[in-house]
């Protein structure tokens, strides 16, 4: 009979003050749940301390590897469930998370499908019917690449299965904070560039941002999805193209 096995659920946090009340409900199921808030300017941390399930701690924000694993390593249990703000685990996916924790033999990390959703109705297309991410993890087995400062990838050592159930994420609440987080996300890329020695030219500025809309637009069948197709699709290129303006910038 395997022996009881608890889990560790993190969360980093900056300006969540609308998510972080649902999410932190969501995630009662866990054994231990934990905040790393990067100095919030809205209730964000004064909320979540407000939990007295929920341990809460503060560090400057300098990239999403390294803010990662130091929450990491403030986990006391084995078993990591790192889940972003505007992700909400089903009672299914709950259930499915509970029976692999207690396996006798199981994978050291686990992918998992998400749902996108769109203003509260789920995006079929896209690009995101196939967007998966690792989620639930062995502590001991894994550790964020330090290269990778935003869209981090989990380096594991052992094997990665995929979950059945599918992970909610709110991403796109309206027009502006997702532009706002498109942006963001386009400059912490212009860092990975320049850690690449990348030198912006012509095709960086305008290719590569006409190709990211049509691959998700055209080959990714987001014409599918209608008008929230096209501005999901130009917002993911236009971080594309800020990327490669910031770097400009940054090199100047």
């Amino acid at each position: 009979m395997a022996l009881k096995q608890s889990l560790s659920a993190l969360l980093i946090t900056y300006n969540e003050e609308h998510n972080i009340r649902e999410v932190l409900n969501n995630l009662v199921f866990a054994d231990e749940i934990i905040v790393v808030d990067s100095f919030s300017t809205d209730k964000t941390f004064e909320i979540a301390s407000s939990y007295k399930n929920v341990k809460t701690f503060q560090r400057p924000f300098d990239n999403f590897a390294l803010q990662r694993n130091y929450t990491i390593n403030l986990a006391s249990n084995s078993w990591i469930l790192f889940i972003d703000a505007d992700e909400r685990v089903t009672p299914e996916l709950q259930q499915e998370i509970n029976t692999i924790i207690h396996q006798e033999k199981s994978a050291s990390a686990y992918f998992m499908y998400r749902d996108f959703i769109f203003e509260n109705r789920k995006l079929n297309f896209s690009g995101w019917q196939t967007d998966k991410i690792i989620r639930l993890f062995k502590k001991e087995n894994a550790v964020y690449n330090l290269n990778k400062i935003i869209h981090e990838k989990l380096i594991v050592n052992g094997e990665i299965k995929i979950l059945k159930n599918r992970l909610t994420h709110y991403s796109y609440s309206n027009y502006d904070d997702y532009k706002q987080k498109m942006i963001f996300y386009g400059k912490l890329k212009a860092q990975e560039e320049l850690m690449k020695n990348t030198n912006p030219t012509f095709f960086h500025f305008y290719i590569r941002p006409a190709y990211q809309f049509l691959n998700q637009y055209v080959f990714r069948f987001g014409f599918l999805d209608g008008k929230k197709g096209i501005i999901v699709c130009y917002l993911n290129a236009l971080s594309v193209a800020e990327r490669f303006r910031e770097l400009k910038k940054i090199k100047k």
